[in-house]
């Protein structure tokens, strides 16, 4: 096994709260089927409204009316907007405290899926992002979102490591197994401290 370089690492669901609980949330208020968000986004993940939007192919109302579109042609009527407000996420301060210790050592990438370039937000996120990371890849300015292959590779050319050398976390399995097939020590982010003490055998020094 080579030695650890580098740690990747996901924003919603590792550093943040998971949108996940804010879907579910959203389903209930408007008495849609359990789980009918996460099923028309998994549906024609690669075409469909969020898939193309992530990769900056649609304008915003582009997005919306599209999304719209896809769920009522799943029976159902949601409000696009409302959907979008439900990815704001809380930060997780562990998780950050873990980055920065990984920072000291080795290199550091965030390696997202988006719909708006979070560098041209505020000042505050753009100096809180550039405090953890060396590489920041996002979907909405590379073109190219997880879990294909190409902004994996992407990732090892501007971390300058080797895919072996690279432990990566993420909250879905379907954005791990590329990156696993690729080489990488991958870790599913389900609990935040089991997360933790992951990467801390993987990388094999304290990070809590």
């Amino acid at each position: 096994m080579s030695e650890i370089r580098a740690a990747l690492f996901d924003f919603g669901g590792v550093i943040s709260t998971s949108p996940f609980e804010s879907f579910a949330r959203y389903e209930r208020e408007h008495g849609l089927p359990e789980n009918f968000l996460r099923t028309l986004n998994a549906t024609n993940s690669d075409t469909n409204a969020w898939a193309r939007h992530e990769r900056n192919e649609l304008t915003f109302d582009e997005f919306c009316d599209a999304y719209e579109a896809e769920a009522v042609a799943s029976g159902q009527s949601i409000d696009a907007r409302e959907v979008i407000g439900c990815l704001s996420g809380d930060l997780r301060p562990e998780m950050v405290q873990a980055i920065r210790r990984c920072r000291e050592r080795l290199r550091t990438g965030l390696i997202t899926n988006n719909m708006a370039p979070m560098r041209e937000g505020d000042g505050t996120m753009v100096s809180f992002l550039d405090d953890l990371f060396d590489v920041i890849i996002e979907s909405s300015t590379a073109g190219v979102r997880k879990p294909d292959r190409r902004i994996y590779e992407l990732a090892c050319e501007a971390l300058g490591v080797a895919a072996d050398e690279i432990v990566f976390l993420d909250d879905l399995g379907v954005n791990l197994k590329p990156a696993a097939q690729m080489g990488m020590v991958t870790i599913k982010v389900i609990d935040a401290a089991k997360a933790i003490a992951d990467l801390e055998s993987a990388v094999g020094f304290p990070v809590a």
